[in-house]
């Protein structure tokens, strides 16, 4: 079975890019020369999840309302109404509010700087 082992971010401003999920989330993230291409460290090795990388969108933005056409990947976090908070101080908005997932826990959608879909995703199985 083949499993994700990378993600990328694609940003027409990979600065502003770099300092929102630095911001919201805590990454580390590195700029890896001689490519305009930044690494993302999301957590310590041996813990679950993937690094990622973040590099220039090469194409035109993506167009609010319009269809969700790439993977979106959701972030573990210990509040997602703290996160939302984050994500809003930090220059995103709330693509889709917090919904209940009975047993699972709470997700939100929301956008980076970049026009970006991101998960928001608090475990709780006492949802219900």
């Amino acid at each position: 079975m083949s499993r994700v082992v990378h993600f990328e971010i694609h940003a027409e401003n990979p600065e502003r890019a770099v300092k929102f999920y630095t911001d919201v989330f805590g990454w580390t993230i590195t700029k890896w020369d001689p490519q305009e291409y930044w690494l993302i460290v999301t957590g310590p090795d041996g813990t679950p999840g993937i690094n990622g990388g973040l590099m220039r969108r090469r194409g035109p933005a993506p167009i609010d309302g319009q269809a969700v056409n790439a993977y979106a990947c959701s972030i573990d976090v210990a509040s997602v109404d703290e996160s939302v908070k984050k994500v809003t101080a930090a220059g995103g908005t709330i693509a889709v509010p917090k919904m209940p997932i009975p047993t699972v826990g709470w997700l939100a959608y929301a956008k980076d700087t970049e026009g970006n879909i991101i998960g928001l995703f608090q475990r709780d199985k006492s949802v219900t």
